[in-house]
């Protein structure tokens, strides 16, 4: 099975739950602190929650997607250019919060995980559609 190009996506799962785990352990080591990274309510601590919680929230696509293309289907074309989508959003989405956290007028660099996550979810979806 890891010669199949979906395996990309479940080991990515994993490895995002883990790395979830292990930043969630960062953050509660200074969450206490009320002035970390500006306040509770600062841009900045909020991009880190956001990158925080997208590395488990795009586990569970990465997850979802690998057990769709399980269903027996050969994969297209089209779910190939989608796993891969849905690798590069997984792992631009917490880069692009960190780098935006601290250098906020790069939000454009929210494009890549956006429109990697969306095309991938929109090519799933038409395939999935297929009979």
């Amino acid at each position: 099975m890891s010669g199949h190009p979906a395996y990309l996506n479940l080991v990515l799962a994993w490895l995002w739950i883990v790395l979830g785990f292990l930043f969630g352990f960062f953050l509660g080591l200074f969450f206490h602190r009320e002035e970390w990274l500006g306040g509770y309510a600062s841009l900045k601590r909020r991009l880190y929650r956001l990158a925080h919680i997208s590395f488990f929230g795009l586990a569970i696509i990465n997850l979802l997607f690998y057990f769709t293309v399980q269903r027996g289907a050969p994969l297209s074309p089209g779910l190939a250019l989608a796993s891969w989508g849905f690798a590069v959003g997984a792992f631009s989405m917490p880069f692009c919060c960190l780098v935006m956290a601290h250098f906020p007028k790069l939000r454009a660099l929210f494009l890549i995980p956006v429109v990697s996550l969306s095309a991938s979810g929109i090519l799933t979806f038409w395939e999935v559609l297929r009979p």
